[in-house]
């Protein structure tokens, strides 16, 4: 049937129509299919090829987190920024800067500071003695003050400013640490990367003393490090982390590459994007349980006397974009396999797409009856309908793929929109049927 027939179709004999052909189509490609099976070779290769593709996607996710967090100091400021304002590191926080001002005061020297006090004010021998015998609860006392003095100054504004000073000034130290490589003097010590709260313990002083504890002026100005990265497997994770880093952002291009090339060589290459796409969704999978299971491995070796909340609230924390990454690259796969799916010649994709059509068309037809009329637009989409679904899943390849940092959200609006787009085609492909005098007589 020439094209100038088909466009007097009704809109749901041009469904049939199309489906039909798809069918066909798809009945030809199964039949090379089967005449080509004696090619073994070029279906196992394209199976190797997803694996790898899959393979591939789990280090570009872990790469790409490699050479943002760990590399970008601005990026691993706003991932730990937050943590000043997370109760477990407040609470750990607190306890390391309680200790660390307790041991600058000597109770000792303040209850005989007490007790010299009275001895001038001519007091009994008796009350004296008293005095003398307390040192347990001047020390629970002084120990309440301090910890009381500390939280308060931990909880404010001052310490968020704090934490994000020292963590940037950290970050070398971090660098080194996953990298083995650093551009500043910071030196890795007992696979620790830790924090500076001196400033902290300075605000602790000031308010002590302005509260009436004139001991507190005696405190030093004295590094108090706060451990925020302690493993005995650094130096292990720091080779497979330089390696990634060194193929940096070439791992995705890489990716691509590979997936493109497992589906071009396969038989069925919409069966070969779908495997591929699942590949990648498994590779996602397991990257994600890792993850959770490296979290329980690495509180199980944290240094005596480590707060494990603590500890668990920034692993937490450094990871936070590594799993967004893995939740989105997830979701592309399954929408990709679920578009490479609903595009097939099953009984299932065919019914999902003919309604769609009927129900935008049966919309079109509303909006036409209603005095719409689509002209030049409706003939422009229905020429070039195949082109235009090309483009619109092009645009959206490229928006995630130059997309930063692209989270489940991203990909889902993007999936979203793409829909519509194709919605939007579907609504315009209605070509005007040709004048009166021009068109091909009934038969009888």
């Amino acid at each position: 049937m020439s094209h100038s027939g088909d466009e007097q179709l009704s809109a749901r004999e041009r469904d049939e129509l199309d489906d039909l052909r798809q069918r066909v189509n798809a009945l030809e490609s199964g039949g090379s299919s089967r005449a080509a099976r004696h090619h073994p070779f070029r279906s196992l290769g394209s199976v190797l090829l997803a694996l790898l593709a899959g393979l591939l996607s789990l280090l570009s996710v872990v790469a790409v987190w490699a050479n943002s967090v760990v590399q970008d100091t601005d990026r691993y400021v706003g991932t730990v920024g937050p943590l000043a304002s997370d109760p477990d590191v407040q609470k750990a926080v607190t306890n390391r800067v309680t200790a660390v001002v307790l041991a600058r005061i000597d109770v000792d020297a303040l209850v005989k500071e007490l007790t010299d006090a009275a001895a001038q004010q001519g007091v009994p021998p008796r009350v004296a003695q008293l005095l003398g015998d307390l040192d347990g609860p001047i020390e629970s006392g002084l120990e309440q003050l301090v910890g009381s003095t500390v939280e308060r100054v931990v909880t404010s504004s001052a310490f968020e400013t704090v934490w994000a000073d020292a963590n940037r000034r950290a970050h070398a130290a971090l660098d080194k640490a996953l990298t083995g490589r650093s551009d500043s003097a910071v030196e890795l010590e007992d696979n620790q990367v830790v924090v500076d709260l001196g400033p902290i313990v300075g605000n602790v002083k000031e308010r002590l003393v302005d509260a009436g504890l004139k001991a507190a002026e005696k405190i030093p100005a004295v590094r108090t490090d706060f451990v925020v990265l302690a493993s005995e497997d650094v130096g292990t994770v720091k080779t497979y982390v330089r390696v990634l880093q060194i193929l940096g952002g070439w791992l995705p291009v890489i990716t691509l590459l590979v997936a493109a090339a497992g589906i071009y060589v396969a038989f069925n290459r919409r069966h070969a994007l779908i495997g591929a796409a699942l590949a990648v969704f498994v590779a996602m999978l397991v990257l994600g349980i890792g993850l959770t299971v490296a979290r329980d491995v690495y509180l199980d070796h944290l240094p005596p006397g480590a707060s494990e909340a603590a500890a668990g609230s920034v692993y937490d924390a450094l990871v936070r974009f590594l799993r967004a990454g893995v939740r989105a690259l997830a979701a592309v796969a399954l929408f990709t396999a679920a578009g490479a799916f609903f595009a097939g010649p099953s009984r299932i994709a065919v019914l999902t797409r003919t309604g769609c059509r009927r129900g935008i068309g049966g919309l079109r037809d509303v909006a036409t009856s209603a005095g719409l009329r689509l002209g030049a637009a409706g003939r422009f989409v229905h020429r070039f309908k195949r082109w235009i679904g090309a483009a619109i899943l092009v645009i959206a390849a490229v928006v995630l793929f130059t997309w930063s940092y692209p989270t489940t959200a991203v990909v889902v609006w993007t999936a979203v929109i793409t829909l519509v787009g194709f919605g939007i085609r579907e609504f315009l492909d209605a070509p005007e049927a040709p004048p009166a005098d021009s068109s091909v007589q009934a038969r009888p």
